[in-house]
C-alpha cells in the first residue's frame, strides 16, 4: 500500500461580499434625480474607495512635498511613499524589476511614449505595425502618427461577427516586415478577451515586439506580464479604483534602456551642461518634471485595495453579473447584444431596434442609472457592425444583481416609451 500522502486541495477562492464592498465607496450611497445611483459606467472610469480618497487627502494634509530632491522630513516621507507605490505596481503587474514600471498619466500616454520613443526610433519605411480591428482609438492613432513619421504601414487584423479576433487572419498578416504588434487585452466596446499569450508567441516568432493595451483588463482579469510574455503593457489608474491622471507602463528593461527619453527636464537627467546632457537610469529617464505624487499615493492605495479583495474573487463576481445581465437583457424586445465572444468580461454593449443609444442613456439616467452611449472611442468597431453607436453597461466589484434588475426594468420602460 502506498504511503504517499494525497496532494492538498487547492485553496478556495475568496468569496466577494458585494454589500461590504459597496460600503467602501462613499459615492454609491448618493441619489441621482431622486433615485438611488446605479453606476454601470465602469469601463469609462471606476468609483473610488474610501482608502484611495484618504490616501490622496493624507498626502496633501500630512506629507505634501516634492520627491527625490529634499533632505527634509516631508520630502523623505513623500519619496518613500512614491517609491513604495512603484514597488506595489511592479508586484501587481508581475514585473520582476520595479525599474520596468513607469508612471504615466494613463494608458494613452503610455502607448504614445512607446510609439514616440521605441517605434519612431526603430521603424523604417516599409516596416509594419499590426493592430486589431477592435482597438480603442488610443491604440490606433499613435501608430498612425508614427507611420506618417517613419514611412511604416499600419495593418489591422479583422474580427468576426461575434467580436472575436480572427486568429488565422492575424497570423497571415504577420510577416518578416512586422516590427510591432499592438493589441487590446479586454475590449472596452465588446468585452472580448484576447488570447494575448498565444498572440505574443506568434509575434515573437516573427521577430515583432508586443504592446498590450491593458486599460480594461488590469482591474478585471489581473495581470502577469511574465505569463503574457508581452514587451510593453499600459494601464490606467482611474479604471482600477485609483485617481485620474495616473497610469502604469511596463516595459522590458533591455528595451527601455535602449529607448531615448520622450520628454526632457527635471528628474530624467543625470547631468546637464550648456552643451549636452546625460540621462538618469530607468525609470527616471522617462519621468520628466514633478510627477503626480498625490495620484501615485492614491494609486498605491487602490492596488492595496484590489489585493485585499482578491482579483480572483472580484473576477468571479463580475462574471456572475455579466452572465446574469446577458441572460436578462436578451429577453428585452428588440435588443441586440454587440460582442458575443466566448471569452468575455465586464462589458455588455447593445442596441435596441428603433431607439438611438443616446435616447436609451437619457431615459436610464432619469431612473438614476449611469451607462455609456456612443462609439466608445472605437469607431472602427461600430463600422464593422454597421451601427453608429451602442449603449454599454459595464460592471465592477461593487455592482449587484439588484442593479442589473433595475437596468432591465428601465430598458423595458425605454421600450414602452419609445415603442
Amino acid at each position: 500500500m502506498s504511503t504517499t500522502a494525497a496532494p492538498a486541495p487547492a485553496p478556495a477562492a475568496r468569496s466577494l461580499d458585494a454589500a461590504r464592498v459597496r460600503a467602501d465607496f462613499p459615492i454609491l450611497s448618493r441619489t441621482v434625480r431622486g433615485k438611488p445611483l446605479v453606476y454601470l459606467d465602469n469601463a469609462a472610469t471606476s468609483q473610488k474607495p474610501r482608502a484611495v480618497i484618504e490616501a490622496v487627502t493624507r498626502y496633501y494634509t500630512a506629507e505634501n512635498a516634492n520627491i527625490h530632491r529634499g533632505v527634509h522630513f516631508l520630502s523623505e516621507r513623500a519619496t518613500e511613499a512614491y517609491d513604495a507605490a512603484r514597488a506595489a505596481a511592479a508586484r501587481f503587474l508581475g514585473a520582476g524589476d520595479s525599474r520596468e514600471v513607469l508612471f504615466t498619466r494613463g494608458t494613452t500616454e503610455g502607448i504614445n511614449l512607446v510609439a514616440q520613443s521605441y517605434a519612431r526610433t526603430n521603424l523604417r519605411p516599409g516596416d509594419e505595425i499590426l493592430i486589431t480591428a477592435m482597438e480603442h482609438h488610443s491604440n490606433i492613432v499613435p501608430w498612425q502618427i508614427v507611420a506618417q513619421q517613419t514611412g511604416a504601414i499600419v495593418r489591422a487584423a479583422p474580427i468576426g461577427d461575434d467580436g472575436e479576433l480572427d486568429l488565422d487572419a492575424f497570423a497571415s498578416l504577420l510577416t518578416h516586415r512586422t516590427r510591432l504588434v499592438a493589441l487590446v487585452h479586454l475590449s472596452n466596446a465588446l468585452g472580448t478577451i484576447n488570447p494575448v499569450r498565444r498572440i505574443a508567441d506568434l509575434a515573437h516568432a516573427a521577430g515583432a515586439v508586443v504592446l498590450v493595451d491593458g486599460a480594461q483588463s488590469a482591474a478585471h482579469l489581473g495581470v502577469d506580464v511574465g505569463a503574457l510574455d508581452c514587451d510593453f503593457f499600459a494601464c490606467s489608474g482611474h479604471k482600477m479604483y485609483g485617481p485620474t491622471g495616473i497610469g502604469l507602463l511596463f516595459g522590458r528593461a533591455e528595451l527601455l534602456e535602449r529607448m531615448p527619453p520622450w520628454q526632457g527636464g527635471g528628474d530624467m537627467i543625470e547631468s546637464v551642461t550648456l552643451e549636452a546632457s546625460t540621462w538618469a537610469p530607468i525609470p527616471g529617464k522617462f519621468e520628466a518634471g514633478t510627477p503626480a505624487i498625490a495620484e501615485v499615493a492614491g494609486l498605491g492605495a487602490a492596488l492595496e485595495y484590489l489585493d485585499s479583495l482578491g482579483l480572483d474573487a472580484a473576477a468571479a463576481w463580475e462574471g456572475e453579473l455579466l452572465e446574469y445581465a446577458t441572460q436578462q437583457i436578451a429577453a428585452v424586445d428588440g435588443v441586440r447584444i454587440i460582442g458575443t465572444a466566448r471569452d468575455k468580461a465586464s462589458v455588455l454593449s447593445f442596441t435596441m431596434d428603433g431607439v438611438h443609444p443616446h435616447d436609451i442613456g437619457t431615459i436610464l439616467d432619469d431612473d438614476g442609472i449611469a451607462i455609456r452611449a456612443g462609439h466608445h472611442c472605437a469607431q472602427p468597431v461600430m463600422r464593422r457592425f454597421r451601427i453608429p453607436a451602442t449603449a454599454r453597461a459595464s460592471f465592477a466589484v461593487y455592482n449587484t444583481m439588484d442593479e442589473v434588475d433595475a437596468l432591465i426594468a428601465s430598458l423595458q420602460r425605454v421600450r414602452s416609451v419609445l415603442g
